[in-house]
């Protein structure tokens, strides 16, 4: 295996899109509150007795093929993970585009919209490679900071951003209003 990372255009996006972001979700991160919650909160891990399949790309509003139709993808970065003559994977950067709140409004700001790798590639390394080739492409573009989003129910991506040196910045267990029982969970940082 010889993993290889290569910037794409955006056009390739309907091949990135033909990788699957699906997972198993087999635990959650609880949010508890620690001592009547001034002294701060806590992501309590807690196994499901029923696992379950999240595809964000089955959402109605996510999916990289309805990217285009919500924004201008002219400041986007396609960064493709390929083994060979294989695409394995990839991970898409954004970076001053309007519209986009979790830029706010900052040119020095930013945001790895979406990481995904083909099941079979998964814990292969691909991902860090992935991670890494997205702060590159952030700082060259005089960013200081890359955030990243996801939810309690993605506990391997919580991991993997905690790995990478990211922190958490921000949680919210009322950012989607359609999915009562999915905490937003905001990684950060620093470049």
């Amino acid at each position: 295996m010889s993993i290889e990372i290569r910037e794409e255009p955006m056009t390739a996006l309907d091949d990135y899109a033909r990788i699957s972001i699906a997972f198993e979700v087999r635990s959650v991160l609880h949010v508890e509150v620690r001592d009547g919650g001034l002294a701060g909160l806590a992501l309590v891990e807690r196994e499901l007795d029923e696992p379950w399949i999240k595809d964000y790309d089955t959402e109605h509003t996510e999916g990289p093929m309805r990217w285009a139709k919500m924004w201008d993808l002219r400041n986007w970065g396609l960064l493709s993970a390929w083994d060979g003559a294989t695409r394995i994977g990839g991970a898409v950067v954004v970076f001053d585009t309007p519209g986009v709140d979790m830029l706010e409004r900052r040119r020095d700001l930013a945001v790895l919209w979406d990481i995904r790798l083909a099941p079979p590639w998964r814990r292969s390394g691909a991902g860090s490679m992935l991670f890494h080739a997205a702060e590159a492409w952030a700082q060259s573009r005089g960013c200081v900071r890359l955030d990243v989003e996801t939810q309690n129910i993605n506990v391997a991506a919580c991991r993997f951003y905690a790995r990478m040196g990211c922190t958490l910045r921000k949680i919210d267990r009322f950012a989607y209003a359609s999915l009562p029982d999915e905490v937003l969970l905001m990684w950060s940082k620093q470049l």
